[in-house]
């Protein structure tokens, strides 16, 4: 397993070199199924006009977006750690005219820089798996998010019934770095990929790390099969 400092380091490289096709890749190595997956999920969040929200590991800011939509006019904040993703989320924000009510940081999802009970909801979107520290990273949603709000997290995840689980495997292990390769010139990072899903939590174990740092009322969902997962807790209102 990759020492935490190591892990940091790759994940950022990894991020910062293919921010400029990480959304076409993305269309195209989950069958454009992560859009469907995202529109699940705010239906289970049924965000209200005016409510705050935080979007870690936000990316090029695809989700933050659906997020901004939903609350009318509520604030929102997207934070990356890398500065290309950002930047393209930033091209897409102004593009919709959206600076106003989107507010994008460069920080680090396991030591956030806001304080305690702020948001209504703070989400980790195909994130979670790539951080050193996932119970840090928990705490931290935790600690941000007000009594009664929740944290959301979208993420990859692993199927347990076969014969798709070998076959998800087989195009997971040996087909998506292929594809990296072909179509982006990628092959190590998108190699990435797989290697960060095997000391991840599966369904169950991540719904009990929600539940072990006090969130409340934790559901899970798998998704298409149980390649994808949403799995989202609230916060009780004794605090943090």
């Amino acid at each position: 397993m990759m020492e935490p400092e190591s892990k940091h380091k790759h994940v950022h490289a990894v991020f910062e070199s293919i921010a400029s096709d990480y959304d076409k890749m993305n269309d195209m190595i989950s069958f454009r199924r992560h859009r469907a997956w995202r529109r699940f999920t705010m239906r289970k969040m049924d965000v209200k006009p005016g409510q705050t929200s935080l979007d870690l590991c936000c990316g090029t800011c695809d989700w933050t977006l659906s997020l901004a939509k939903a609350s009318d006019k509520g604030k929102t904040i997207g934070l990356d750690f890398s500065r290309n993703m950002l930047d393209i989320g930033q091209a897409k924000i102004d593009k919709l005219g959206m600076g106003n009510q989107i507010t994008l940081v460069q920080g680090d999802a396991m030591d956030l820089p806001f304080e305690d009970n702020t948001f209504d909801f703070v989400t980790i979107g195909f994130g979670l798996r790539n951080i050193p520290d996932i119970v840090k990273t928990l705490k931290e949603m935790k600690r941000v998010v007000k009594p009664g709000g929740k944290i959301v997290c979208l993420e990859l995840s692993k199927p347990t019934w076969q014969p798709f689980k070998a076959l998800y495997y087989f195009y997971f292990n040996r087909v998506l770095p292929l594809m990296g390769k072909w179509f982006v010139k990628r092959y190590e990072q998108y190699r990435w990929l797989p290697e960060s899903l095997v000391p991840f939590p599966d369904l169950q174990a991540l719904a009990e790390l929600f539940r072990s740092i006090g969130m409340r009322n934790v559901k899970a969902y798998p998704l298409t099969g149980g390649v994808a997962a949403l799995h989202i807790g609230t916060k009780g209102n004794e605090g943090v």
